[in-house]
């Protein structure tokens, strides 16, 4: 017998070994389950290679053996791999703030984290697959579904990503559609980039990349100096941790008094993010267009830096917290990268109700803002602006005394109420002041497909569309009703009406033409990232990229 004929028969051989999944068959049919329902983002090559690593004939039965040792922690790490949860550069980057959570937050946060549904479920699965493979080969269908994901993979983004023919029709930018009374200001042009293309990876990744250039050319352009006639005022920044749009709507109060006191309130504001340093960061950069988070960590020009603008203009600047800013650094990357120089004013004296979810106290957020009034009153500035930064929302805060998380719903209810009555004893008082309360992103109150509950590494559209309100006490003339902007807007338009307001005229004019303050506000088109995602709206649609991979829709 030739060389040639031994080797195919050694091969043939070969063959005699196969040994099928097995129990992986269920592995693999819990993934599928799991992709149909839109909760994996699904690597379906990698996984074919597994298969195949998993299905290799083996002559020796030890050597199986080990294969399918070794193939559990592959098995974990790809199951791991194909979810939406953090990933490991995430986890190790948060690291040292997961060790500042308390034991009690931590417990909460794993309880979360089971669905006993889905192990319910997955059990019943698990009874299923065991009764039908008494008959039917499972491995068979396995290999033929995974190859078939594989062809619709490569077959590409027209399985996936190719838009109706709806989205086709929709127009490049959305139409702006701001009350202002019975009349509308004119809708800003060419603020948002084009949405022509297709929504593949490439047209997508390229929109982004316009996005970026496009929002490094605007600018907020404050008057070099005030008109001699120029009216004091003093501007108070309220940002507030984890308040969106969805986390309103979701414990009812979206009729809460607090919302009628505004006379301007912004319905579609992009927080641009999903964490406090970065949204905080972004607030007090305003005077520019959207930077990329890497870009966050850089130096800006020094037009960039909504305070110092103001600084200029003879603002003395003012920081109050409720919260001694030391977890992540938050109080330190604002004065190294937001420019934010003035001392904390003391808390001393001021009492707390709740303990943060690392253990330091949270001081009532309606004395902070009483000893703020009195502060300013005594400091003889004819201008001041002032930055507050409060954190009574965030997951995983309680009540002292108490180890169990407080409700969400109560600490809002009490939050807005003490907004609300500040704002009342504000107008009874005689100075003039402009409030503008901007959260810094959602609670996450309700989860998704991608995230659960609370977890926010992902910037969805939940969790950015933040409410903004804007109010100016002390007018002489008679304030409107509620002005609602629902353009999509950032914080650029921020700079821009501090901007045409810093001159204080709007106090003592006898009539305001609104119509005229908002005429032409920045638009600024709905893209928010943190350091492994980004998630922007194209078409209609949100779409996500993931550590620098492949764009995919979100899932709804």
């Amino acid at each position: 017998m030739t060389k040639n004929s031994n080797t195919k028969n050694n091969i043939a051989d070969l063959w005699h070994y196969w040994r099928g999944l097995g129990g992986w068959n269920f592995y693999f049919l819990l993934k599928f389950a799991l992709l149909w329902f839109g909760y994996l983002n699904f690597d379906a090559l990698s996984n074919l290679i597994f298969l195949a690593f998993l299905l290799f004939p083996l002559p020796n039965a030890r050597l199986h053996r080990w294969r399918n040792w070794i193939a559990i922690p592959i098995g974990i790490g790809l199951f791991y791999h194909d979810t939406w949860l953090p990933g490991i550069n995430s986890i190790m980057s948060q690291g040292s703030q997961l060790a500042g959570f308390s034991a009690s937050y931590m417990l909460d946060l794993i309880n979360r984290f089971i669905n006993w549904k889905m192990i319910g479920a997955g059990f019943v699965m698990l009874v299923g697959y065991l009764f039908i493979s008494q008959w039917i080969r499972i491995t068979v269908f396995v290999v033929g579904a995974l190859v078939w994901l594989n062809v619709l993979q490569i077959a590409g983004p027209a399985f996936s990503l190719v838009p109706d023919t709806a989205s086709n029709n929709t127009a490049t930018t959305p139409a702006a559609n701001t009350s202002v009374g019975s009349a509308a200001p004119a809708a800003a042009t060419g603020d948002l980039p084009a949405q022509t293309a297709p929504p593949d990876s490439k047209n997508l990744s390229a929109y982004l990349d316009a996005f970026y250039a496009s929002e490094k050319q605007r600018q907020t352009q404050f008057p070099a100096a005030l008109p001699t006639d120029a009216q004091p005022f003093d501007l108070l920044i309220i940002n507030i941790c984890s308040l969106a749009w969805s986390d309103v709507d979701s414990i009812g109060l979206q009729d809460h008094p607090l919302w009628k006191h505004f006379d301007i309130l912004f319905k579609d504001f992009n927080s641009a993010t999903a964490y406090s340093g970065p949204a905080s960061i972004r607030l007090l950069r305003a005077s520019c267009g959207q930077p990329s988070h890497k870009e966050l960590y850089s130096a800006a020009g020094q037009q960039c830096y909504l305070m110092d603008n103001l600084a200029k203009l003879g603002f003395g600047q003012n920081l109050i917290m409720d919260h001694s800013g030391k977890f992540g650094n938050y109080l330190e990357d604002l004065r190294k990268y937001a420019d934010l120089q003035p001392p904390l004013e003391s808390q001393a004296g001021i009492s707390n109700e709740l303990t943060s979810f690392d253990g330091e106290p949270i001081f009532n957020d309606l004395e902070v803002l009483q000893r703020w009034e009195q502060t300013v009153e005594k400091s003889g500035d004819a201008r001041t602006a002032t930055f507050f930064n409060l954190i009574p929302l965030h997951d995983g805060n309680r009540m002292v005394g108490s180890s169990k998380v407080a409700d969400y719903k109560p600490r809002a209810q009490k939050l807005f109420d003490q907004l609300d009555t500040f704002l009342t004893q504000l107008e009874k008082s005689n100075r003039k002041i402009m409030v503008v309360v901007v959260p810094e992103h959602g609670a996450a109150l309700v989860g998704d497909k991608m995230q659960m509950s609370g977890l926010r590494d992902i910037p969805s559209p939940s969790i950015t569309d933040v409410p903004v309100g804007i109010k100016f006490i002390g007018m002489k003339a008679t304030q409107p009703a509620e002005i609602v902007i629902d353009q999509p807007s950032s914080y650029l338009a921020l700079s821009e009406l501090v901007a045409r307001s810093v001159d204080g005229k709007i106090f003592t004019e006898a009539s305001v033409n609104w119509q005229d303050l908002l005429k032409g506000l920045p638009q600024t088109a709905p893209v928010s990232e943190n350091d492994n995602a980004i998630v922007i709206q194209y078409q209609g649609k949100p779409y996500i990229r993931l550590n620098g991979g492949d764009w995919v829709p979100y899932p709804q």
